[in-house]
């Protein structure tokens, strides 16, 4: 929403400029999709490493937050 109010704003303010963000913003979104992928395979990656050090921690009765 918060986007929206200030894309009005934008378009109040200099309506060319907010067209050409409102052109612009879709192939931004494509050109950093494929950074969000790899964030997501590092995370889930890193999660599965905690998950496989904190194993015996587990085993062995121990407590975790």
């Amino acid at each position: 929403m918060i986007k929206f109010l200030l894309w009005c704003l934008l378009l109040v303010v200099c309506w060319p400029l907010a067209f050409l963000a409102l052109l612009l913003y879709p192939l931004v979104w494509l050109l950093t999709l494929p950074f969000r992928l790899v964030g997501i395979a590092v995370g889930g990656v890193f999660e599965l490493l905690r998950a496989i050090l904190t194993l015996p921690v587990r085993v062995l009765g121990g407590r975790t937050a």
